[in-house]
């Protein structure tokens, strides 16, 4: 597993920067231009209607640079999300295999064990010997063909299902960062926003509030985009959380039922 954390390293990095560039870039062609269109056109609407009620606009919603780091963040962790499911996929399609290659109705023995550990390391391609259930198989064929004790071997497959709980939610330690991060960019825009809101709050006394009103939309805005996209990021984490938990739990159920059940000293 040592091999595999350099590339998942890489991959995290070049998922940070296309998530940059791409986020980066529809803002640059299409959410900054058509927000600037859009309040040049309601700065000449109340040019010359005084009552004109002033509308909404996404793109105004969307853009400034707090906004646009949040969606860099929920990109980057969506991709890196995205890396993990997979590889849980690809470590569940292992559970429809018969790694044991004996009879149901056969025990297993020493020798049959050793047999069986002969074939998972033939038979299962090297990449995929690293994954939880090779690897659980493995260590509880090694424990009973070097303790002959069918009590040490279903004790070996639990400590391991549970090593690989307590690994899988450490992994997500990056994402529940990025979680956090979310809402604190939002919160820094809204401190922008008031301070630049109280800069001008002499024009406000004045009689013009539209740069106040205007520094009030950026904090209220950055808040509200970065509230709903950890509310979505929250979710997802779950939902990946949940399916590790349930892929740790059917491979100790597989190992238990498949194997360490048919044991025979």
């Amino acid at each position: 597993m040592k091999k595999l954390f350099p590339s998942e390293l890489i991959y995290q990095l070049f998922a940070l920067l296309i998530a940059f560039i791409v986020v980066h870039a529809i803002y640059v062609a299409v959410v900054r231009p058509n927000a600037d269109a859009f309040i040049a056109q309601e700065k000449i609407q109340i040019a010359q209607n005084s009552n004109y009620e002033i509308q909404r606009s996404a793109y105004v919603v969307l853009r400034d640079f707090e906004q646009e780091a949040c969606f860099v963040l929920l990109l980057w962790a969506i991709s890196i999300l995205g890396y993990k499911a997979m590889a849980s996929r690809r470590q569940r399609e292992q559970l429809r295999l018969d790694l044991v290659g004996l009879p149901e109705d056969q025990s297993v023995t020493v020798e049959t064990a050793e047999q069986t550990s002969t074939l998972i390391r033939k038979r299962i391609p090297e990449v995929a010997q690293d994954y939880l259930l090779s690897r659980v198989m493995l260590a509880a064929i090694d424990r009973f063909s070097a303790t002959r004790s069918v009590q040490d071997t279903s004790s070996v497959v639990q400590e391991m299902c549970d090593s690989e709980a307590e690994k899988a939610e450490s992994e997500l330690s990056i994402i529940r960062y990025i979680a956090w991060a979310i809402p604190s960019v939002g919160f820094i825009g809204t401190v922008r926003g008031i301070g630049e809101a109280l800069a001008q709050a002499h024009r406000a006394v004045e009689g013009d509030i539209t740069g106040v009103t205007q520094s009030l939309g950026v904090a209220f805005n950055s808040t509200f985009v970065a509230l709903v996209i950890s509310i979505v990021l929250m979710f997802l984490i779950h939902s990946q959380q949940s399916a590790q938990e349930r892929l740790v739990l059917d491979v100790r159920r597989y190992c238990e039922d498949w194997f360490v059940r048919r044991l025979r000293v």
